[in-house]
């Protein structure tokens, strides 16, 4: 197969898998936090080059489950309201954080960060629920990891 096939393959893969080409996720992360691929690879704890072949579709999957918890814990640290507001020492305690994490990963549990419950006070301060609700419901295709987030502060849960 060639190369080019290969890639459309394997981002259409993460799609299916991930809900999104991992490239973007990992490029929100990157423009987030404001940092380097390769400072972003440490935190997660991945080498640059396997990220940035999983980033370009040249490798359909992260292997490893504890880096994928990792990039979901940063993924949620993204709504804390300083990290939010670019606080930049904020940033850096919430990536230190998630790369300091041993997060265990089975068949029935993902890793929730402490701050999600704050998050989602946070969002039911700001607009009211049905208002979540409509503004997930907007969400849902390009920035589902969000969208769900918004539903789960609309919900109360």
């Amino acid at each position: 197969m060639e190369d080019h096939k290969i890639v459309q393959r394997n981002i259409a893969l993460q799609r299916e898998w991930y809900g999104e080409p991992l490239g973007d996720r990992v490029r929100r992360l990157v423009v987030a936090f404001d940092v380097s691929q390769a400072f972003l690879a440490e935190v997660l704890g991945i080498s640059a080059p396997m990220l940035s072949q999983v980033m370009s579709g040249r490798r359909a999957k992260i292997g490893n489950p504890v880096v994928l918890a990792r990039m979901i814990m940063l993924e949620r640290k993204i709504l804390v309201p300083e990290v939010a507001a670019g606080n930049r020492d904020a940033m850096l305690a919430a990536m230190e954080d998630v790369r300091d994490s041993r997060p265990t990963v089975g068949r029935d549990n993902i890793p929730v960060v402490n701050e999600d419950a704050k998050v989602l006070a946070y969002l039911r301060d700001l607009a009211e629920d049905e208002d979540l609700g409509e503004a997930a419901t907007r969400l849902d295709d390009e920035f589902p990891a969000i969208a769900d987030l918004l539903r789960r502060a609309g919900n109360g849960s």
